[in-house]
């Protein structure tokens, strides 16, 4: 009698964990986003961030502030920090530029565009000629 109901609970058990394979996951969204696109995945935002954290020579915190409840991690979609702001703005006035003056390829056929590291280069802010 015990065999049967470990055999029953067990193929239950595999059925579980075989459907949980299956069933679509949960992709984590993204809160607060007011430049980038609203349906970004997360694959693409890690791109764009760490395309930031390379071109101005900085990690996470700089832009991103800290949770209250646990200072060890960052609360992605608050506002406090106000490089965050500043980075918006940065990244409307590249997309501004880039829009009118570098939207077309160049005789090789390459699409010229500025970015953060144009002026940054690898700096938190950009040195003055």
């Amino acid at each position: 009698m015990h065999y049967k109901k470990l055999i029953t609970l067990s193929t239950a058990l595999s059925f579980i964990a075989l459907l949980s394979a299956f069933m679509p996951q949960q992709e984590h969204k993204a809160k607060n986003l007011k430049v980038l696109p609203k349906d970004i995945s997360h694959e693409e935002l890690d791109k764009v961030m760490d395309g930031f954290k390379v071109a101005l020579g900085v990690k996470c915190n700089f832009c991103h502030a800290a949770k209250k409840d646990d200072p060890t991690k960052l609360d992605f979609a608050s506002d406090e920090n106000h490089h965050k702001e500043v980075a918006r703005n940065m990244m409307r006035m590249t997309a501004k530029i880039n829009k009118k003056y570098f939207n077309r390829a160049g005789k090789d056929g390459a699409v010229k565009a500025i970015s953060c590291v144009t002026c940054h280069n690898g700096e938190k802010h950009p040195k003055m000629m």
